[in-house]
Order: structure tokens, then sequence, then C-alpha cells
């Protein structure tokens, strides 16, 4: 096969990830990352676009003879990246890996998700959606359920549009200020108000051309700020891959009950769907529900998933983009893999940007993943965002892993740096 020129969309954790596994691919022509950060840039060409500015998107298709476009994030599918290049006689004949505006409202809707779940008999915890003029059927929804009680905005809120509240009082305020007061604005016209699922969490990942699935390695995050999955919800604190409980057992119930329900659901809806697809799961004492999907791989797991994927991702990319998965072979690492992320101080609330990353030269033997980053104009690399970057390693188990990752995140130093010291804390 000729070689290829790929363009992947996005700027954090999740893209350095993939673009350092991209960039190994002896399939790769030139690889361009956009926005991209201070990490990819050692691997691929950045450009200075927003991954929801279309017009600039097929421009830099145009002008660079882009054979393959890879969407990392959510927002440009949710919005359209897919129809938007597909139906332009310019950039119709351009491979894509990311599913179309319908398939993506698994993610941009999550009223349309348990709608979804429920049609096709896919486990999860029982529910109501409700807006503005059904407040009072809301309230009444809440006092049926036991606590603690989970109001989800239903559209996109940057990662902060869940709430776990124990107090049916707090419950109920909070849920008149997501509806009436706009607590997230547009996100949350529609709430969706859930059974609590008490259990362990695990991010189940595939890869489909929406006819067929390959099976990515499975990951937990820790998402609180705090130690002990105290504080702030955030867009995670680490991962490790593999997960201890997900055994054989375990994970031939994912299939069976959730995986191919939702592949085939695709099907059944006519919904085609090309691309990532990971399935946030609770394990219920043995059984699997569904807590959420997403449109794309999730950050930080992507950070432990890519590095013990062996094959070549170029070639598993553009089969799903052709619709060729059905006799695809995923080659998996069977080493541990853990990631800890490193934060701005003050996150997930109010946090500074612009300091001066110390160390990154004195790492060794751990890979480093840049998420909020850029080189500034003296050419030093700073922090740019909350999730600053992850210290990923590889071991024989979670411990050893671990502990190399701990160690390798001594050497480094941005002021007001903080990261968790007990990830994987509940998988012993």
């Amino acid at each position: 096969m000729d070689k290829m020129n790929v363009l992947l969309l996005g700027g954090g954790g999740r893209e350095h990830a993939l673009a350092w596994k991209i960039a190994q691919s002896p399939q790769l022509g030139r690889l361009w990352v956009a926005p991209g950060n201070a990490g990819t840039l050692s691997v691929a060409e950045n450009l200075n676009i927003s991954e929801t500015d279309f017009l600039a998107i097929k421009q830099v298709i145009l002008d660079n003879d882009v054979h393959m476009l890879v969407v990392g994030p959510e927002a440009p599918l949710v919005k359209g990246i897919r129809e938007y290049i597909e139906c332009d006689s310019d950039t119709e004949h351009v491979k894509i890996v990311g599913p179309g505006r319908e398939g993506a409202k698994l993610e941009g809707s999550k009223s349309f998700s348990k709608d979804f779940m429920h049609r096709h008999k896919i486990p999860t915890a029982k529910y109501g959606k409700f807006n503005a003029k059904d407040l009072d059927s809301a309230k009444a929804f809440l006092d049926s359920l036991n606590p603690p009680y989970v109001l989800k905005a239903d559209g996109l809120a940057g990662g902060k549009g869940v709430l776990i509240i124990d107090d049916i009082d707090e419950a109920k305020k909070s849920l008149e200020e997501m509806l009436v007061g706009g607590k997230f604005g547009a996100a949350s016209t529609t709430v969706v108000i859930e059974e609590f699922l008490k259990g362990i969490e695990l991010s189940v990942f595939i890869l489909t051309d929406g006819k067929t699935y390959v099976l990515l390695p499975e990951a937990k995050d820790y998402k609180r700020i705090g130690v002990g999955d105290t504080g702030l919800n955030t867009g995670g604190m680490g991962s490790i891959s593999p997960v201890p409980f997900a055994n054989e057992a375990f994970m031939q119930k994912v299939k069976d009950r959730i995986i191919e329900p939702s592949v085939n659901g695709l099907k059944k809806d006519r919904i085609p769907y090309n691309g990532f697809l990971f399935i946030g799961l609770m394990n219920c004492d043995g059984d699997p529900y569904v807590i959420e999907y997403n449109c794309r791989m999730g950050d930080p797991e992507t950070e432990s998933v890519i590095p013990r994927i062996d094959s070549d991702l170029v070639s598993l990319l553009a089969k799903c983009a052709d619709g060729e998965l059905e006799n695809a072979q995923i080659e998996v690492n069977p080493e541990t893999v853990t990631s800890i992320m490193l934060v701005s101080g003050g996150y997930p609330e109010n946090y500074e940007k612009g300091k001066q990353i110390y160390g990154l030269e004195n790492v060794n033997g751990s890979l480093i993943f840049h998420a909020g980053t850029m080189v500034n104009q003296e050419g030093a690399v700073v922090t740019n965002g909350g999730r600053v970057m992850t210290v990923t390693s590889y071991g024989d188990d979670i411990q050893s892993a671990l502990n190399q990752s701990y160690s390798e995140t001594q050497k480094l130093y941005f002021e007001g740096m903080y990261f968790r010291n007990d990830i994987g804390f509940d998988l012993d």
C-alpha cells in the first residue's frame, strides 16, 4: 500500500498518544496534528487551527494531499465534520475515522443514548428525561429513587455536566438550577435523572466500521481530583490497563450483553457508524451496566491503552475507514501500562497557564504524553491547560508500572503541579 498522509484533529493527551503510535507506522507518509501541543511536535507537524474550523481543515486536506482524517475529540464529530468532508466533491475521497453527526449523538445527547440502550435492551441504570416544563414530575421522579441522585446535562458540558448528590433537597435545587437557571447553558435544557449504580468503573473501547468491530485493551480511569476518589470530578487523573477484574468471563458478558447489541443496534437503527466507540461501564457484582457512550477514545485512558497495541495503527484505522475490519487482527502487549496525570494548581476550578515545565529531559524509561502544553516565544515548554501531561510506564504488573511512573514524576516540576498518589488504589 502507498504511504498515507494523515491529519489528526485535537490537542490533548489522547491525541499525543495517537500521534506517537501513528508516527511509528511504516505506512505513514506525513502526519499533521491540529492544533496539537508541545508533545506532538516531536512526532508530527502542528497546525495552528481549531479542530472545529471545518473550512481550515478542508484547506489543509487539499493543500497537503491528506489521505486520512482521524478525529480525536467529540466536538468536531457532534458538529458534523464527517458530513462536511464526505459531502464535498473536493474531499469525498478522504478516509475518515470518526462517526457522523447521528452516531455522535450517542455522546452528544444523554437522552438519545439512554433511549438507544433501552430500545436495544442494553443493561443500564433506570432513568427519566425532563425539561423545564417537567420540573414537578422530575422532582417526583427523584423522590422515587434512593440516594445518591445522578443528574446529567443532556448535551456536551466539557466533562462537567454530571452531578452526583446525596441529599434530596440539594438534588432538587441543582435540578432546578440546571433546567430553569441554565447552570450548564444549552447543554442542560434537558436533564437525564438516573438511578445510582454502585460498583467499580471500567472503560471499554472498540474500533468499528459499523458492521463488525475490533476490541481494544480496556482501562480504568480515575475522575476525582482527590485521593481516595474524593473531591470534584475532573477530565481524569490517571489510568491503568489491563484491569484485573476484566477477566475473560466478565469480558464475555460485556461482549454478549453490551458490545454486540450496541453494534447491532446501530445497524438496526440505520445509523452509520465508523470509528472508535468508548463504553463506560459499571461492574455491579460481576454484571456490566452501561453508564455512558463516547464517540471517541477516552482521555486519559488512551495514554494507557495505545501503548499496549503492538499492531500497526495506521493499517487498522485505514481498514476501519474502508469498512474492512472483518478479518482485522489486533496484537496486544500483555504488560501493564499506567498513566499518572500531572495537573495545574487549582484544577478543575481556576488555574493559571504559562508555567514553565522543568525536567522533561531527565525522564528515562517512561513515556510523556503532553495534554495542556505549548512552546512559548522563548522556546520553553509551558503549561496551557488544566491537565498538563501524563507520565506513562510499562511494568510486569500494576505496582511495578506505578512505581516507575511515580519515580519519573519526581523528576518533573512546574509551579502548582499536582497529581494523585493513589492511582490504582482500588485494584488490589
